[in-house]
C-alpha cells in the first residue's frame, strides 16, 4: 500500500501512515515524560530525607564492621562470652529452661541462678532475630546474629535520633543527629560488630523511650504514653542503666511542676508511663520488688504522687473560683503533703522495707566513694573517672558543638526542649564521673550538636538568601535611591557580609568532614580490636598476632577433665566456661565479694599457704595472665594490687603496704620479700628469669614493666606448669594432689 503524498514547495514526499504499535509507543512516552514525574516540593523533601536516613542507616552499620573484616567473626571482650553462651543455651532448649536454669559451672561450689540474676532482653532479643531468620530458610549460626546484633540496632538508634531532632527541633535537625550518631566513637566503642553486651541493644531502648515519653508530653496522647512504658519494659530487660531513665523523667517532671508547665498532657504522660512502666519492669526477675522498694526508685514513686496532688489542687481552684480561699487551701495541702511524704519515707526506711541505694549508685553521685569503700568496683578500668582526653576522643568537635546547642535551646524553650537540656547535663555529669556512662551521654551530645549544626547552617543559608534577593529587586529597579535603601538595609538587619556567611558555612562542612575522618580512624584502629585476640607491629611494621587467649582455652577443653575445676582472677571467668567449658570459682558477675576476696586472698599468700585455700576449694587448675615477654600491660600483676585491696577487704591477714615499698609497687630486685615470693609472683615468673625477651637485656627482663626482675630463681612445690601459650601470655598450672600420709 502506497503512502499518500502532498506538494510541499513543488516536490512531493511520502506521509508516514500511523500504526497502532506507534501509537501505543508514543502514548506509553508520553505517560513516562518527565513533566508526569515532576515532584512538589513538599515531596522532593521527603524524597531527599527518606535517602539520607537510607543512606546514615547503611553507614551506621558498615562502620561497625572493621573488626570482621581485619580479623574474623568472633565475639568481643569478656561479658559478651556469657552473653553468648546464655544466648546459645536459649536457643538449643527453650525459654522455661533458660529461665530456670541453674549454672553449676560458675562460682563453684555456690553456682547461679541464671533467670534470676541477669537481665534477659539482649538474648531473648538475639534468639528472636535467629528463629527469625531460621523461619526465612537463612542458614545463620546463633554466633553470626550475637556478631551482628549491635550493629544492627546501632542502624536502628539512628532512625530514632532522626524522630527525636524533629520532635525537639526541626527534621534538619533530626537528620544531622541520625548523621552524626551513627559515627560517633562514644557510641561505637559498644556497638562494634562482635560487642555482644547490653549496651548494644540498650542505648537504642534508652533513646526509643525518652522519644516516645517526649511525644507523649506534647501531644498528652494516651498511645504515646502507653508506648514509652513498653519502650522503658524493654530497657529494663536489657540493661541495669534503665536507673537513669526512672530517674531523670521524674526529675524532668518536677522541672516543669516548678517552673509553671503543669498541664493535663504532662499528667496523662507521666501516670500512663510510670504506672504500666513499674508492672512491666516487676516482671523482670532480677528487678522484681525492687521497682518499688529500692532507694534507687523512690523519686519516681515521689513524682507521681505529687502529680495527683498538682491534680486535685486544679480540680479545687477550679471548684472555688476564688483566690484567696486557694491560697489557704493550697498552704494547708502542702504542709500536709510535705509531712505526709516525710513521714511515709522516714518509717520506710527505718522499718527495711525501703532498700538503701546500692554502691555503684552511690559512686555515681560521689567519684571517691568506690575507691574508700568498694574496691572491686573501683578495679574495673571502665569505671574510673573519665579523662579530658578520653572526651575530646569520643566527642571531637562535638564538644564543642554541645554549648552551642544547650545556647539554641535556651533560646527556644519549650517542655521538648527543657527535656534534652536536662537529659545533656546529667548525662554529662555521670559521663565525667564514670567513664563507661560516656555511652549513655553520646545520643544527648549528638542531639544537642544537631540541634547547633541545623540551626547556624539554617540562619546562615537563610541570611544568604536574603541578601541575594535583596540585590536580584536593587538591580531590577536599577534606581540610586533603591541601591542606597537596599545597602541600609543589609546594614541594618544583617550583621554578617555574604563572604564572610560562606567562610562560615564552609568551615562548618570542613569541621564535619574532619568529624568523619576522626570518627571513621577511632573506630578502625581503636574500637575494632578484639581484646580476646591481640595486634601488634613488628619491628618491620609488619602485622603480628597473639592468639594465646583461644589458644589456652581450646587446650582446656581438649587436655582437662570435664569436671576440672579453674581458678583465675575473676577478669576471665566469662571466657574459660563458655570457650574453655570448665568451672570456675569465679567470673565477672561479682555478685559474691566474699569468695572474689578468697581468690585475692590465695593469689597474695605465699604457696603453702593458698595450697590450703585452692583444697578448700577443689581447685584443680590455676589460669594466670602474663604479660612479660609481649609487652601486654593489661595482665595480672598490673591487676595485683587490686587482688590485695579487695582481699585485704576480708581477709585482714593481707595488707597492701606488705606489697610495696615505700609506697612504690615494685618487682624487680628491690621489691617487697612478700611480694617476690607470694603465689600470683610465683606463676607468672616461673622460668621467666632464663629467657631472654629482648636484644641487649638480661634474662628475665620484663617488657611490660621495664624492669629485671628481682626473683628469676622461682620453685614451684605445690603447683606444676600445666601449659604456657607460644607467647607467654596465658599460663596454666596443675595443683598437685596432696601427698599419701603412708
Amino acid at each position: 500500500m502506497l503512502a499518500r503524498t502532498e506538494p510541499i514547495n513543488g516536490t512531493a514526499k511520502p506521509k508516514p501512515v500511523s500504526s497502532p504499535m506507534n501509537n501505543f509507543k508514543s502514548d506509553l512516552l508520553n505517560s513516562f515524560s518527565l513533566k508526569s514525574l515532576k515532584l512538589k516540593t513538599k515531596q522532593q523533601e521527603l524524597l531527599i530525607r527518606v535517602s539520607i536516613l537510607c543512606l546514615v542507616y547503611v553507614l551506621a552499620f558498615i562502620t561497625r564492621l572493621f573488626s570482621v573484616l581485619r580479623y574474623e567473626s568472633m565475639i568481643h571482650e569478656f561479658d559478651p562470652y556469657f552473653n553468648y553462651r546464655t544466648t546459645l543455651f536459649l536457643t538449643q532448649k527453650g525459654f522455661y529452661d533458660f529461665w530456670n536454669w541453674f549454672d553449676s559451672e560458675s562460682w563453684y561450689p555456690l553456682g547461679r541462678i541464671i533467670g534470676g540474676t541477669l537481665y534477659p532482653g539482649l538474648m531473648v532479643t538475639a534468639a528472636i532475630i535467629y528463629w527469625t531468620l531460621r523461619f526465612l530458610r537463612f542458614a545463620v549460626h546463633i554466633r553470626e546474629v550475637c556478631v551482628l546484633t549491635a550493629p544492627f540496632f546501632a542502624s536502628n538508634t539512628t532512625i530514632v535520633a532522626y524522630f527525636f531532632g524533629k520532635e525537639i527541633w526541626d527534621s534538619g535537625a533530626g537528620l544531622v543527629a541520625a548523621a552524626l550518631i551513627a559515627i560517633c566513637p562514644g557510641y561505637i566503642s559498644r556497638s562494634v560488630a562482635g560487642s555482644y553486651d547490653n549496651e548494644g541493644v540498650a542505648i537504642f531502648a534508652l533513646l526509643w523511650t525518652f522519644y516516645l515519653f517526649v511525644k507523649a508530653v506534647n501531644t498528652g496522647s494516651l498511645a504515646w504514653a502507653l508506648a514509652s512504658a513498653f519502650g522503658y519494659f524493654y530497657m529494663v530487660s536489657a540493661w541495669g542503666g534503665y536507673v537513669f531513665i526512672i530517674n531523670l523523667i521524674p526529675l524532668y517532671v518536677m522541672v516543669l511542676l516548678i517552673t509553671g508547665r503543669y498541664s493535663l498532657r504532662l499528667y496523662v504522660a507521666y501516670n500512663c508511663m510510670y504506672v504500666l512502666g513499674m508492672l512491666l519492669a516487676m516482671q523482670i526477675r532480677f528487678v522484681g520488688f525492687q521497682h518499688v522498694q529500692s532507694g534507687e526508685h523512690m523519686a519516681a514513686m515521689g513524682v507521681f504522687f505529687l502529680m495527683q496532688v498538682f491534680y486535685f489542687l486544679d480540680w479545687v481552684k477550679y471548684l472555688l473560683n476564688d483566690a484567696k480561699l486557694f491560697q489557704v487551701f493550697l498552704r494547708i495541702t502542702v504542709t500536709f503533703t510535705v509531712g505526709v511524704g516525710a513521714i511515709a519515707l522516714g518509717v520506710g526506711t527505718a522499718s527495711g522495707y525501703i532498700s538503701p541505694w546500692t554502691g555503684r549508685f552511690y559512686s555515681l553521685l560521689d567519684p571517691t566513694y568506690a575507691k574508700d569503700h568498694i574496691p572491686i568496683i573501683a578495679s574495673v578500668s571502665e569505671h574510673q573517672p573519665t579523662a579530658w582526653s578520653s572526651f575530646m576522643f569520643d566527642f571531637h568537635i562535638l564538644l564543642f558543638l554541645f554549648p552551642a546547642g544547650l545556647y539554641f535551646c535556651f533560646k527556644r524553650l519549650s517542655d521538648a526542649t527543657i527535656f534534652i537540656v536536662m537529659y545533656g547535663l546529667t548525662s554529662m555529669y555521670f559521663a565525667g564521673v564514670m567513664v563507661r556512662l560516656i555511652l549513655v551521654a553520646t545520643p544527648a551530645v549528638c542531639l544537642i550538636s544537631a540541634i547547633a549544626v541545623s540551626a547556624t547552617i539554617k540562619n546562615l543559608t537563610l541570611l544568604l538568601r536574603a541578601k541575594n534577593k535583596v540585590a536580584q529587586t536593587a538591580s531590577a529597579k536599577g534606581i540610586g535611591s533603591a541601591k542606597s535603601s537596599s545597602k541600609g538595609l543589609l546594614d541594618q538587619s544583617q550583621p554578617f557580609h555574604r563572604n564572610g556567611a560562606i567562610a562560615l558555612l564552609l568551615g562548618a562542612f570542613y569541621l564535619l568532614s574532619k568529624y568523619a575522618m576522626h570518627c571513621t580512624w577511632v573506630t578502625s584502629e581503636a574500637y575494632s580490636s578484639p581484646s580476646i585476640v591481640l595486634a601488634a607491629r613488628g619491628a618491620h611494621g609488619n602485622r603480628v598476632i597473639f592468639d594465646d587467649y583461644r589458644e589456652a582455652y581450646f587446650w582446656l577443653r581438649q587436655n582437662t577433665p570435664p569436671d576440672a575445676k579453674v581458678m583465675s582472677w575473676w577478669d576471665y571467668g566469662y571466657q574459660i566456661t563458655a570457650m574453655g567449658n570448665r568451672t570456675v570459682i569465679v567470673d565477672n558477675n561479682t555478685w559474691n565479694n566474699t569468695h572474689i576476696a578468697t581468690v585475692g586472698c590465695a593469689m597474695s599468700s605465699y604457696e603453702d599457704e593458698a595450697y590450703e585455700i585452692m583444697r578448700s576449694l577443689d581447685v584443680d587448675y590455676v589460669l594466670v595472665v602474663f604479660g612479660g615477654v609481649t609487652g601486654y600491660s593489661s595482665d595480672d600483676i598490673n591487676k595485683f594490687l587490686w587482688m590485695v585491696r579487695i582481699g585485704g577487704g576480708v581477709f585482714p591477714v593481707i595488707k597492701e603496704p606488705d606489697y610495696l615499698v615505700n609506697g612504690e609497687y615494685r618487682v624487680d630486685k628491690g621489691a617487697s620479700p612478700k611480694m617476690l615470693n607470694c603465689l600470683m609472683y610465683k606463676l607468672s615468673y616461673y622460668r621467666f628469669g632464663e629467657l631472654i625477651t629482648e636484644y641487649g637485656k638480661p634474662a628475665g627482663y620484663d617488657r611490660a614493666r621495664g624492669v629485671e626482675i628481682g626473683n628469676k630463681d622461682v620453685k614451684l612445690e605445690y603447683l606444676e606448669e600445666a601449659f604456657t601459650t607460644s607467647n607467654w601470655i596465658v599460663r596454666i598450672y596443675k595443683v598437685k594432689p596432696p601427698n599419701n600420709r603412708w
